[in-house]
């Protein structure tokens, strides 16, 4: 799926209700707890700190989709444009450190 899809289908389903978007700092905090739950379970899977007995198992897959969810929200209530975004940032990348580590043979 293109991030223009998606900001779209997003977009569609939060104009389904009358209360539309959240102002953006209520965007940030659910962001916050978003990628706080992708941290968890990251830790549980690769740091130190082990899921309790019995906890559920968690879907890394659905956590950076939830994070991705709510940066698409975030995107579609500040009129800004992921994939022309996305753009720029792989442009400023390949200009600052396209030389900053080693390449693999070809």
């Amino acid at each position: 799926m293109e991030l223009n899809e998606a900001q779209r289908l997003v977009d569609e389903w939060i104009g389904q209700f009358e209360e539309g978007y959240w102002p953006p700092l209520v965007n940030l905090a659910r962001l916050t707890e978003e990628v706080g739950e992708l941290a968890r379970l990251m830790n549980h899977r690769f740091g130190p700190k082990k899921k309790k007995p019995g906890e559920a198992e968690q879907d890394l897959a659905l956590e950076l989709a939830d994070v991705l969810f709510v940066l698409l929200v975030i995107a579609n209530e500040q009129g800004i444009d992921l994939g022309e975004a996305l753009d720029r940032t792989l442009d400023k990348y390949r200009a600052r450190d396209s030389d900053r580590w080693v390449r693999k043979a070809p």
